[in-house]
């Protein structure tokens, strides 16, 4: 797995650590960014079905208007 490097502000990151009770900054900005992505598809599993039926609707043909 590729690893990317990036420079955060020590006193957020300390803060991530105590709100998650993690020891290691590593692990909090970690465990910070999987909660991110799997809030992010659990959001897509609520609304997908919604915006598939509002495609549909959409997408039908209308009838002339005037």
């Amino acid at each position: 797995m590729a690893k990317v490097d990036i420079s955060l502000d020590a006193e957020l990151v300390v803060e991530v650590m105590v709100l998650a009770g993690i020891g290691s900054p590593q692990d909090a900005i970690e465990a910070v960014v999987r909660d991110y992505v799997a809030r992010g598809h659990r959001t897509e599993a609520r609304t997908e079905p919604r915006d598939r039926s509002l495609r549909e609707i959409d997408g039908r043909p209308q009838e002339p208007q005037g």
